[in-house]
């Protein structure tokens, strides 16, 4: 007997029968494999062990429509909304999930290729082929991820030419405008950063109103031989938003991808974020902070595969837990076989500042190789409270107290962040976020 969808399915089938044919057959094609895997598995539940603690049950009896592109196009958006310290080069705006041309500013300079991902389709298709046409194989574990296949209109595609030094970060907004309730937006990302190259990209969600909205980002990037890629994403979006993401970061020999990220939004936020080392010497960074309270839950899933000899990473995430808030991480390191040299390192540190906040962790270790370094760890703890004590008779206030030793705490995972501006300014918005004084037991 075939399962009757959820109406969180039934309503993305209903959204992708309103979704006209691209003209491409692959692409076509791709589409209906994705919603038909999306339809068989439906959701994930909490017996899938990636999808453990974060359980999906109301979420799986709303409905979201599919965000209307022309309503997108015209809602007024200030670019104070989205303005960033340090980041003023070309930017690539999608409201709703709609790439918006007004808003926009595409050029980068010579040896860049910044398009929204409908030009791309329609000027040079087939370097764009292999990653659309991808059918994800992990049936419910990947639902967000065939539901982005299937659905999403627009996204961006950013080609770095070999050996191009971009002077400027570039700046990828995604805004939810709470002008469509419940309905859903989906964007795919795809960056190719060409042998020899160096850009900085800053990915950046943030809302213009409380109304509840899905959003999926699907990003695929690819690090060329002897390349470098800094990647920093700050995720400021509404309490009513529900945010999927999931990246891919493939990483050629000698190439260097470093990603720094700030959860702070969000209802329920999950991003699920991949580095893959293919070539001899090649290294992948990764920071990463989530600062919750009421009833937030945000959920990382970090995996790095070693796959090639003399690779390294370093992931250094810190998690905070305020009010009735839920934070999961999950670091994930695989040494392959014959990926002898490896250098691992995880580090993962969380904080709870309520009684009845929760953090769950789990690191993993998988070693299939001879000669490999690799060392993991993970801590849920309260704040000192001899360092606590120590402010306190300084004349400290308790609530000042309590933010300077949070926010000291997360600075490890934003230090490295090489631009300065940037830097400060998500360091204040962190201290925005953190809780002004103690929770109630």
């Amino acid at each position: 007997m075939t399962p009757v969808p959820s109406p969180f399915v039934r309503a993305a089938l209903d959204a992708a029968a309103t979704v006209p044919s691209s003209g491409i057959a692959w692409l076509d094609a791709a589409r209906r494999e994705n919603l038909a895997s999306l339809a068989e598995a439906g959701l994930p539940e909490s017996r899938n062990e990636s999808w453990k603690y974060t359980p999906l049950r109301a979420l799986s009896q709303r409905a979201f429509s599919l965000a209307d592109a022309g309503v997108a196009n015209g809602i007024a958006v200030d670019s104070a909304a989205y303005a960033l310290p340090g980041v003023d080069g070309a930017r690539a705006v999608f409201v709703d999930g709609a790439f918006r041309a007004d808003l926009s500013s595409l050029d980068a300079g010579t040896g860049v290729s910044l398009a929204p991902l409908g030009v791309a389709l329609a000027t040079q298709p087939e370097p764009v082929r292999f990653a659309l046409a991808n059918r994800y194989r992990r049936g419910a574990a990947d639902a967000f991820a065939h539901m982005n296949a299937a659905l999403a209109l627009d996204g961006l595609v950013l080609r770095i030419a070999d050996d191009t030094v971009v002077a400027k970060p570039v700046h990828l907004v995604h805004v939810s405008s709470g002008a469509q309730a419940d309905t859903a937006w989906h964007v795919r990302v795809l960056i190719d950063v060409g042998q020899g190259a160096r850009v900085e990209v800053v990915e950046h969600f943030v809302s213009l109103g409380e109304a509840t909205q899905l959003g999926t980002v699907v990003s695929d990037v690819v690090v060329r031989e002897g390349a470098t890629l800094g990647l920093a994403v700050l995720q400021d979006a509404s309490a009513g938003t529900t945010l999927v993401r999931r990246g891919h970061v493939r990483v050629e020999a000698k190439g260097t991808a470093t990603v720094h990220a700030l959860e702070l939004g969000g209802t329920l936020v999950r991003h699920e974020l991949t580095g893959e080392l293919v070539g001899d010497g090649a290294r992948f960074d990764s920071r990463g902070v989530f600062a919750l309270g009421a009833r937030q839950h945000v959920d990382t899933q970090l995996e790095v595969r070693h796959n090639a000899r003399d690779t390294t990473s370093d992931a250094l995430w810190r998690g905070i837990a305020d009010g009735r808030s839920r934070g999961v991480f999950r670091g994930a390191i695989v040494v392959a076989q014959g990926a002898d040299g490896s250098d691992a390192a995880l580090s993962n540190k969380n904080l709870l500042l309520s009684a009845q906040a929760e953090i769950d962790t789990k690191p993993e270790l998988e070693i299939y190789a001879d000669e490999v370094k690799a060392a993991h760890g993970a801590t849920i703890g309260q704040l000192d409270e001899r360092s606590l004590f120590y402010l306190r008779s300084r004349g400290i206030p308790l609530a000042q107290a309590r933010s300077l030793l949070t926010l000291a705490f997360c600075r490890a995972a934003l230090e490295s962040l090489p631009n300065e501006a940037l830097r400060e300014h998500l360091g204040e918005l962190l201290v925005a976020h953190l809780p002004s004084g103690p929770s109630a037991p």
